[in-house]
């Protein structure tokens, strides 16, 4: 009698567990994470997401979201999406370019100046964008699906021990980037030396003195206390700010046709809630870096100018496009003039 009382109060269970699922089916969690600084956008993005999917789906799709490197810096991130350690991973675009390459369209330096945020966001995300078609496609190719890509025609920066005000203060230029040859090589072209080393360690290299230079987003400056290692803020703006949302091809083709609605439509939220943030925190950001005692350096068109013409960023722009993207750089340019 004990047995058959445990075996339909198990039947029980399992039935009344089932009634409560959400249209999702059974309960399903996926591993986020993300490297970016404290409070960066990148982290502010992921853990929108991942609080949104879990109200969407009455909790039967949860992320549990590690911020800040907690699982490792961007590549490892990747790599471990890729092998399905992971699932989703929120960073910026450089680090993606080792993995899917056509991503390197984000690194044509200045090709987002001339466009407002909407205008890009028509171009990264629009249904019916043919640069987003080929960028599905190719995250497809490297066993990833990207969610989506989060901007609003902010940049990075650059920050410095030195003055950085006319194009000749960057010759020998120590100076921190990532682990991107395209980033490094627009550095080299005009005149600094770049060095490619974790995020984690750019505080101490600053501080002793090691490296001279980084270039990040301001809020990414700031979640770091560079202004304590720092004199300068340069808005070179040479690459666009934005953070890319990616999952696991495996894990996502595992969701059952609800949990996938449900996650497309949290990062469709997350994406316009943070737009509407990413310039008040940019300008949040540059103003606190300034009142901890950091100098702004701006510049004219005049200097973007001198710094696209030079013949080094001119050729590393053509090399890119033809070589590396097929040409994706000229759909990317028609896409940005058709959303206009």
């Amino acid at each position: 009698m004990k047995r058959i009382f445990f075996l339909l109060f198990a039947l029980c269970a399992c039935i009344l567990l089932s009634s409560c699922a959400a249209p999702g089916g059974d309960t399903v969690t996926l591993i986020g994470a993300d490297s970016t600084g404290k409070g960066a956008a990148g982290q502010l993005f992921g853990e929108y997401v991942a609080a949104r999917v879990s109200e969407l789906t009455d909790g039967t799709l949860t992320i549990d979201y590690h911020p800040n490197g907690a699982l490792g810096g961007d590549a490892d991130l990747l790599r471990q999406a890729q092998s399905g350690d992971i699932d989703i991973v929120v960073c910026q675009t450089a680090p993606v370019v080792s993995f899917v390459p056509e991503m390197a369209v984000f690194d044509l330096p200045m090709v987002f100046a001339p466009y407002d945020g909407d205008t890009i966001d028509k171009a990264l995300n629009g249904a019916d964008s043919p640069l987003r078609t080929a960028l599905d496609a190719a995250y497809d190719r490297a066993g990833l699906r990207l969610l989506g890509i989060l901007q609003n025609a902010t940049y990075r920066l650059t920050t410095a021990n030195v003055p950085l005000e006319t194009l000749d203060d960057f010759a020998a230029l120590q100076i921190r980037t990532m682990e991107n040859s395209n980033h490094m090589r627009f550095w080299s072209a005009i005149g600094a030396q770049p060095t490619p080393f974790a995020w984690s360690e750019v505080y101490f290299s600053l501080a002793s003195g090691a490296i001279d230079a980084q270039e990040n987003a301001a809020d990414t400056c700031l979640g770091a206390n560079l202004h304590e290692v720092q004199k300068y803020l340069a808005c070179t703006n040479h690459i666009l700010y934005a953070n890319q949302i990616c999952i696991s091809a495996e894990a996502y083709n595992a969701l059952s046709p609800e949990h996938r609605s449900a996650l497309a439509q949290a990062v469709t939220e997350a994406t316009a809630y943070m737009r509407a943030q990413l310039a008040e925190i940019d300008a949040q950001s540059k103003a606190a870096l300034i009142a901890g005692g950091m100098t702004l350096i701006e510049y004219d068109d005049a200097f973007y100018a001198e710094v696209a013409a030079l013949d080094g960023v001119r050729a590393l722009y053509d090399e890119i496009n033809e070589k590396q993207i097929n040409g994706l750089g000229t759909v990317l340019k028609d896409a940005l003039d058709s959303a206009e």
